[in-house]
């Protein structure tokens, strides 16, 4: 039996990019950053650390945010720290281990959890056992937790793929460790283990397939769990993945082809295909609304319903252009994927900045430093942002219930989520025009059922339900509903 941690289904993730999310007065910087508001560079930092976060939870909580999701923050020579240097300590210019202390404790307070970015096919070429091979080379003891192949190694001065150790896609900074050693699957199990015993609610594994010993995984979900069952096991896996998620590896994983399908359209023909291409989603065809449909009920199907709850659906992430980049700038293709996002099963997750309109290309455009000058955000989309997100929060059907197609056609896409105390009618309008939209003569439903609106708080009078026909509403163009099915007493 799949078993999923229950606060996982009534969770909203925000992702945070450390060194460009907030940056606290309160913590002295050992040197040069690049400004704040300057373009992000590959290898400059911009100072964010971890109280900055905590200082801005009230920001968070207000916008309907209670999951952090934090790419990593252990000490490492990059600003993205995917280099690890010591797993065992937080970074110094993120505020060390005393600083993750204080984040968990006052999210936690607030009811927040926090899941960290754990990256164990490689580390960086700062870590302790590799250092000690460049200093002895044959004598080493460490020279087998790494992929040798000719002594002495080179990992400054080589060309790329002669260094004399393999490395994450040949990139010398990035030696990959030797998982078949006992030793070193060992130590990925202790800092998994001391991490969570330490406080955090889950991890978000970097490349697992990259990892291919066999039970490597299972016994790493063994070994967590016994610290906390209710840790969040995420993996980040592009494809689908249903093999991983039958409970013994992953909770879920990160559900890039829903945000694929999502690209395809609600982008459609707004779809920046030339940014697209040197993503690793390489190209996406526009899709209409009844295509649309049909996959997200395919996704949806290929998972337990459990593991469905569980998945963690995205639009954007540090390893992508920004959505509104990407869709030409057009603010109302995110609206409506935001809106899908939250209805749609699953754990949606907000990119840090999103929700005010940030923009950027690829790395590191997509990594810029949260803009705290209110004046240019756009406060339409975070309002908005905010009522999908009080939405999602409010209703257990958009948290647990289950998923069922309705009705589509080329622009229009509708479905239900049934939980026992409601189910909930979600239409998508993505045609320029109203569409008219009649419950379909073959639903389930009964025929005097009523469409009682709770999407949006208060939409324009062509929004409207039509009184002659209960089961009827037009909807607007390029706009999103959400009503409830209400059965009436009858006399």
């Amino acid at each position: 039996m799949v078993r999923i941690p229950e606060w996982v289904k009534k969770s909203v993730f925000y992702q945070i990019f450390p060194d460009r999310f907030a940056c606290s007065r309160l913590l002295e910087k050992p040197g040069h950053l690049e400004p704040w508001e300057s373009r992000p560079t590959l290898r400059g930092f911009k100072g964010g650390d971890l109280l900055g976060v905590t200082e801005k939870l009230d920001y968070l909580e207000e916008l309907g945010i209670n999951a952090l999701y934090l790419n990593p923050i252990f000490k490492s020579t990059a600003n993205h720290r995917y280099h690890t240097s010591d797993y065992f300590q937080v970074d110094p210019l993120l505020g060390g281990t005393s600083a993750l202390q204080t984040l968990l404790e006052a999210a936690h307070q607030r009811g927040i959890r926090v899941i960290l970015d754990g990256v164990f096919n490689h580390t960086g070429r700062g870590f302790y056992q590799f250092c000690h091979i460049i200093e002895n080379g044959p004598s080493s003891p460490y020279r087998d937790w790494f992929y040798i192949n000719n002594l002495p190694i080179k990992p400054f001065d080589a060309p790329i793929g002669k260094h004399g150790y393999y490395a994450w896609w040949d990139n010398p900074e990035l030696p990959k460790l030797n998982v078949e050693l006992p030793a070193v699957r060992e130590f990925i199990y202790r800092v998994a283990e001391y991490w969570i015993g330490f406080g955090i609610d889950g991890w978000r594994l970097d490349v697992p397939e990259e990892i291919k010993v066999p039970n490597f995984w299972q016994t790493f979900r063994t070994r967590t769990k016994a610290k906390n069952r209710q840790a969040y096991l995420l993996g980040e896996i592009w494809h689908e993945a249903p093999e991983w998620l039958r409970g013994d590896r992953f909770d879920a994983v990160m559900n890039y082809p829903l945000t694929r399908i999502c690209l395809g359209y609600f982008l459609g023909a707004r779809l920046d295909q030339a940014l697209l291409a040197r993503t690793s989603f390489r190209s996406i065809r526009p899709l209409t609304g009844t295509e649309f449909l049909t996959e997200a009920d395919r996704l949806y199907r290929l998972y337990a319903p459990e593991v469905s709850l569980a998945q963690f659906n995205l639009l954007g992430s540090h390893d992508l252009p920004r959505f509104k980049t990407m869709a030409g700038r057009d603010r109302t293709s995110f609206e409506l994927a935001f809106l899908f996002l939250v209805t749609y099963p699953g754990t949606p997750c907000l990119y840090y900045g999103d929700e005010i309109g940030l923009e950027g290309e690829h790395d590191p455009g997509c990594r810029a430093a949260f803009p705290w000058q209110e004046q240019s955000w756009d406060k339409e989309l975070q309002a908005y942002v905010r009522r999908c997100l009080k939405l999602r929060n409010s209703h257990e059907a958009l948290q647990q219930g289950l998923f069922q197609p309705i009705w589509a056609t080329s622009d229009l896409i509708s479905f239900i989520r049934k939980a026992e105390t409601e189910t909930l009618l979600v239409i998508l309008n993505n045609a320029p025009k109203a569409v008219t939209f009649q419950l379909p003569s073959d639903s389930t439903l009964p025929r005097h059922a009523l469409l009682v609106p709770v999407f949006p708080d208060a939409g324009p009078a062509r929004d409207r339900i039509d009184e002659a026909s209960p089961l009827t509403v037009e909807i607007g163009p390029r706009s999103g509903h959400v009503f409830q099915i209400s059965i009436p007493c009858i006399a």
